[in-house]
């Protein structure tokens, strides 16, 4: 079974269109803080990382995670360990591909929470270690 393309225009789900303006969100707060993104959601099979940025020999995989409360937890209580290996996978394949010499690994979260119409954003640098080593 194949999959169809469908613009993002058309997506009907507002978890879907809420999540990609998150990122959106968060690419534009990390490039303000001096990183470079490498990537926006880089796949693996059905696995992804939301974004991959850049600053110096540091790089970043970036879960990113939009909640319009916190009722049902914060976004970094969200990423379960299961999530974590899924990310960190994923983050091996990117760093084989166009990892550099030199290059220091880590995993952040970038959590953004809809507040008196706008979002607040919280940058949490080297939110979890997986528990498999994989980079």
């Amino acid at each position: 079974m194949t999959r169809k393309f469908i613009p993002t225009d058309e997506w009907q789900d507002p978890r879907h269109r809420q999540g990609l303006e998150g990122e959106h969100e968060a690419m534009a707060y990390l490039t303000s803080c001096g990183w470079q993104v490498e990537a926006h959601r880089f796949r693996l099979g059905r696995h992804d990382v939301d974004l991959i940025v850049r600053r110096g020999h540091t790089v970043a995989f970036v879960e990113v995670k939009a909640r319009r409360s916190t009722e049902f937890g914060s976004g970094l209580e969200a990423i379960g360990w299961r999530k974590q290996r899924s990310i960190a996978r994923t983050a091996s394949l990117w760093a084989l591909r166009h990892g550099r010499a030199g290059d220091e690994y880590r995993f952040d979260v970038v959590q953004l929470l809809w507040q008196e119409g706008r979002w607040v954003i919280e940058h949490i640098e080297d939110a979890f270690r997986p528990r498999e080593s994989l980079i």
